[in-house]
């Protein structure tokens, strides 16, 4: 049976997702992270795709980007990312084969309404994962430059982060007390279902105007059960 194409959108965010083989670890060491940090920034420059919000996990990655007018440099992001990341382990390890599980995962965000629910889902994940107690303990994500730490020359500023306050500071308060807030189920439950389907997380009028962009019906495939352990 032939896969289905994802749906990818110019100047849209997406929220992308890839996990290790047979949900083995990626990551082993700090070295690995930064690393892999390393060739997101690289590339990201590259390819003129912005990065709004990230997390790497033990065993998987969550980013959130938008390509420019070029939707296929989303894919040449994460190719060149696992690629390397898959290169380097084999190195250190002395070993052979794939590093992650098939393909990525992507999810085109509808920007005005779940855009800052996309970044808190993705950096929350080693809070759900109880790996830390607050999303500031956890080294490898972006809350903490969103958050209020020294902002990074190579992350962007999300439209809707950037519509928190007119200051760093006011934008920074504001999403920390954003975060904090109690997540709603049926939200968590949208952003997980779209992503893990590659289809598109937002609302039927976000679904319509989809499907007016690329001229043809966007057919959504029931909830299902997720696997067990899914992030």
């Amino acid at each position: 049976m032939p896969r289905k194409a994802r749906i990818l959108l110019p100047h849209t965010p997406h929220h992308a997702v890839q996990r290790g083989h047979n949900r083995a670890s990626v990551f082993a060491e700090a070295g690995d992270y930064r690393y892999y940090l390393e060739t997101l920034i690289e590339w990201k420059q590259a390819l003129g795709v912005k990065v709004y919000a990230y997390c790497l996990m033990t065993n998987h990655v969550h980013l959130i980007v938008e390509p420019g007018e070029t939707v296929c440099a989303v894919g040449k992001l994460m190719r060149r990312l696992a690629g390397r990341q898959t290169r380097l382990v084999n190195a250190l390890e002395g070993r052979t084969g794939t590093l992650w599980s098939g393909r990525y995962k992507a999810s085109p965000i509808q920007t005005d309404r779940y855009l800052l629910a996309c970044s808190r889902y993705v950096e929350l994940n080693p809070v759900r994962a109880g790996m830390v107690a607050e999303p500031c303990d956890y080294e490898w994500s972006s809350y903490r430059f969103k958050a209020g730490g020294a902002w990074p020359n190579w992350l962007d500023e999300d439209p809707c982060y950037c519509g928190l306050g007119e200051s760093r500071g006011e934008r920074a308060r504001r999403y920390r007390e954003f975060v904090a807030r109690e997540v709603d189920a049926e939200e968590e439950s949208l952003i997980r279902a779209a992503l893990n389907r590659n289809q598109l997380t937002g609302d039927r009028r976000f679904i319509e105007e989809v499907e007016r962009r690329i001229g043809c019906r966007i057919e959504l495939r029931g909830r299902g059960r997720p696997p067990n352990g899914e992030k």
